[in-house]
């Protein structure tokens, strides 16, 4: 796992590291895990990659400034890269950068949009098996592709359209998670159709969402009483049957904090244990989500926590 702040990367190798080592000093936008290392991009495009204990840096030419990213395959490198203004990009090492035209063309395109006026974005990606890809757009729901990336439709839109997370289970490739501003959603068509989950949260407005590995009814979703506020009263819950029932987490991780625990600071490793982070507090979870212990804390907020993706070959 890999834990992004504002003055670089740091790694745990296993889940018994209490302290995690610095990977990397740098300024970087988001991040993501490799099997043996990392892949960071800046605000201006520079991309940064270690693997096999070695550095080495790419000026990929983006044009936009970076929000997401998706390792499909490690070696060689070849990733998508998601954008503000709400633009896809894949960069390989052996093509170098491409915008995706199927993505720039989609005519819904017209009614992404924001609050405060600003441009929309590409929040956050998953893909389940490396086929299936989904794109959450902040505002605007959610993009799919059946063929890695390559050509790109809307989903179904019977879901709230302020997606804030979108997060898929290699163990059921055809279901689709999303934590919306209006609680979480779920399909079980790839996103031909969707119903909410979102009757047994105390609170509507979520945030992040994470689903286990290798058993797609256990997740963790993060909720608060809104987006603004001194205090929204953020929360993290757990369900064991996707999401028709929640529950408190126990144990050191705190039942409400100020502020919403935001997008990327929840994640299941491939070992199904559960990760989550509030300020510079790293806390764990060895049985699904449920029990959780402080792990350690950092000496600077996380802004990123990111595990290697389950479908990266």
């Amino acid at each position: 796992m890999i834990i992004l702040t504002e003055t670089g990367v740091l790694g745990l190798k296993a889940a018994g590291d209490v302290s995690p080592q610095r990977l990397w000093e740098g300024s970087a936008v988001c991040a993501a895990a490799l099997r043996d290392g990392f892949v960071a991009i800046s605000a201006d495009g520079k991309l940064t990659v270690a693997r096999g204990g070695a550095l080495r840096s790419f000026d990929t030419g983006l044009p936009s400034l970076p929000t997401s990213l998706l390792v499909l395959v490690e070696d060689p490198l070849d990733l998508l890269i998601g954008a503000e203004p709400p633009y896809l990009f894949r960069w390989s090492e052996t093509a170098g950068l491409r915008r995706n035209e199927s993505f720039a063309a989609l005519a819904c395109r017209d009614t992404w949009t924001t609050p405060w006026g600003g441009p929309a974005a590409v929040r956050s990606l998953a893909s389940p098996d490396g086929r299936a890809v989904y794109a959450d757009i902040h505002v605007g729901s959610i993009m799919r592709s059946l063929d890695g990336g390559t050509t790109w439709e809307p989903v179904t839109p019977t879901l709230n359209v302020d997606v804030h997370r979108v997060a898929a289970c290699p163990a059921a490739p055809e279901r689709v998670y999303a934590n919306t501003a209006r609680a979480v959603y779920v399909s079980d068509d790839r996103g031909e159709s969707w119903s909410t989950r979102g009757d047994g949260l105390a609170h509507a407005y979520g945030r992040e969402i994470a689903v286990h590995p290798e058993q797609s009814d256990v997740l963790l979703a993060t909720i608060s009483d809104g987006p603004h506020g001194t205090d929204v009263h953020g929360r993290l819950l757990g369900s064991f049957d996707g999401g028709l029932s929640w529950h408190p987490v126990t144990g050191d991780f705190p039942g409400s904090v100020p502020e919403n625990i935001d997008t990327h600071h929840v994640a299941y490793d491939l070992s199904g244990t559960a990760w989550a982070c509030v300020g510079p507090g790293l806390y764990r979870s060895d049985d699904r989500g449920l029990g959780w212990v402080r792990h350690c804390q950092l000496s600077a907020p996380i802004r990123l926590l990111h595990v290697r993706a389950a479908c990266s070959q």
